[in-house]
C-alpha cells in the first residue's frame, strides 16, 4: 500500500512541475476550400517543436482525395512555432467517401481538418495519430462537430498546463470538494461569457496581455497556498470567496481559449453547437481533474500524514515558479 502512495505521490509531483511553456492548444490544421465548381484551395498549418533553443520541422504532410490532382507549386513559409502551406488544386466529380488529411501525427498530437464547399455545408474533422485521416461525408455531421470539439475542450484542460495549472492549485487551497466544484463552474462560466462575446466579434483583447493575466493567476493563488502552508489559521480571500476569484480569472482564461479556437477554427453553421460542446468539455475535465487530485490529496492525508505538508509545499513551489516564468517570458520576452 506505501508504495502505491508512492507511486502516486511521485506522479503528482510530476504533474505539478510542468514543463515551462504552456500548451497553448496549437494543433496541426488543414483545410479544404471550394473557391469555384471544382477547383479548390488546400491550406495547412503545421506546428513546429521547439527544444533548447532549436526547431524541428514537422514531418506530416498533407493528404489530398484521390480524384483531385495539384495544379500549382505548393508554397509554404515559415510562421511563429508553424509552418504555413498553400496549394490549389482540380477535384474531379464530388468529393463524398474520399480521404483528406496528413500522412502522420505523433504521440498524443491531434489535428482539425476542414471542408469547405461552395454550398456552405462545411465538415469538421479530428484528426489524431492513430487517424490522421478523415472520410468526407456526403453530408456534414452535426453529431461528429459536437463529439469533436468536446474532446478538444476536454484536452485543452487536461493538456493545457497554464488553465491545468490554475484547477490545480484551487483545488490544493480550497481542499472542500463543493465549494472547489462550485469555484471550477464559476470559472466555466466566466470563460464562457469572454470565449463567446470574443467569437461573435463583441469583445477582444491583445493576446500578449492575455496570457501574461493568466500566468498572473497561477502566481496568485501559489501564493495564497504558500500563505496558508506558513499560517494554518489564516483566511485567505481566495478561500472566502473561491467562486469569487474563479469567476473573475476566468474571464481572462476565456479570451486564452477564444486566441487558441481563432488558430482551430469554428465550422461556419454550427460555430454555436461546435462553442457548447467545447464549453462542456471543459467543464468535463475540471470535474475529472478535481476528482482525481481530491481523491489523491484524500489518500495522501489518512495514509502518509508525515508527507502531505511536504508534498503540497513542494507542488506549490513548482507551480508558482512555473506561472512566474510565464508571467515574467509574457511581460518582457
Amino acid at each position: 500500500m506505501r508504495q502505491l502512495l508512492w507511486i502516486i505521490i511521485a506522479a503528482l509531483l510530476a504533474l505539478f512541475a510542468a514543463p515551462l511553456s504552456a500548451d497553448e492548444l496549437r494543433p496541426a490544421v488543414i483545410e479544404l476550400t471550394e473557391r469555384e465548381t471544382g477547383l479548390w484551395m488546400l491550406e495547412w498549418k503545421l506546428p513546429v517543436v521547439a527544444t533548447r533553443g532549436e526547431t524541428a520541422a514537422p514531418r506530416a504532410q498533407p493528404v489530398i482525395p484521390a480524384n483531385c490532382e495539384i495544379t500549382s507549386e505548393p508554397v509554404q513559409r515559415a510562421a511563429p512555432l508553424a509552418l504555413l502551406g498553400r496549394a490549389n488544386l482540380r477535384c474531379e466529380d464530388m468529393l463524398a467517401g474520399e480521404t483528406f488529411g496528413l500522412t502522420q501525427l505523433s504521440g498524443n498530437s491531434d489535428a482539425i481538418a476542414r471542408l469547405v464547399p461552395l454550398d456552405g455545408g462545411v465538415q469538421s474533422f479530428r484528426l489524431t495519430a492513430a487517424m490522421p485521416t478523415a472520410t468526407i461525408l456526403a453530408k456534414p455531421s452535426s453529431v461528429q462537430i459536437l463529439r469533436d470539439y468536446f474532446v478538444i475542450g476536454a484536452q485543452h484542460i487536461l493538456f493545457g498546463w497554464d488553465h491545468l495549472l490554475f484547477v490545480i492549485a484551487l483545488v490544493v487551497l480550497v481542499r472542500v470538494p463543493w465549494p472547489v466544484v462550485k469555484a471550477a463552474t464559476a470559472f466555466t462560466i466566466a470563460h464562457s461569457i469572454t470565449l463567446v462575446a470574443t467569437t461573435l466579434g463583441y469583445a477582444g483583447l491583445p493576446s500578449r496581455p492575455v496570457e501574461a493575466l493568466i500566468a498572473l493567476s497561477i502566481v496568485f493563488l501559489a501564493v495564497e497556498v504558500a500563505l496558508v502552508l506558513r499560517d494554518p489559521d489564516r483566511q485567505t480571500f481566495t478561500q472566502r470567496a473561491p467562486w469569487l476569484v474563479a469567476f473573475g480569472f476566468g474571464l481572462f482564461h476565456g479570451f486564452g481559449f477564444a486566441g487558441a479556437l481563432s488558430e482551430i477554427g469554428l465550422p461556419q453553421g454550427e460555430i454555436i453547437a461546435a462553442l457548447l460542446a467545447f464549453n462542456i468539455g471543459v467543464e468535463a475535465g475540471q470535474l475529472l481533474v478535481i476528482a482525481a487530485l481530491i481523491a489523491i490529496l484524500a489518500l495522501l492525508k489518512r495514509s502518509l500524514p508525515k508527507a502531505e505538508l511536504p508534498v503540497i509545499r513542494l507542488a506549490t513551489y513548482g507551480i508558482g515558479i512555473t506561472g512566474s516564468f510565464w508571467l515574467i517570458e509574457r511581460v518582457v520576452g
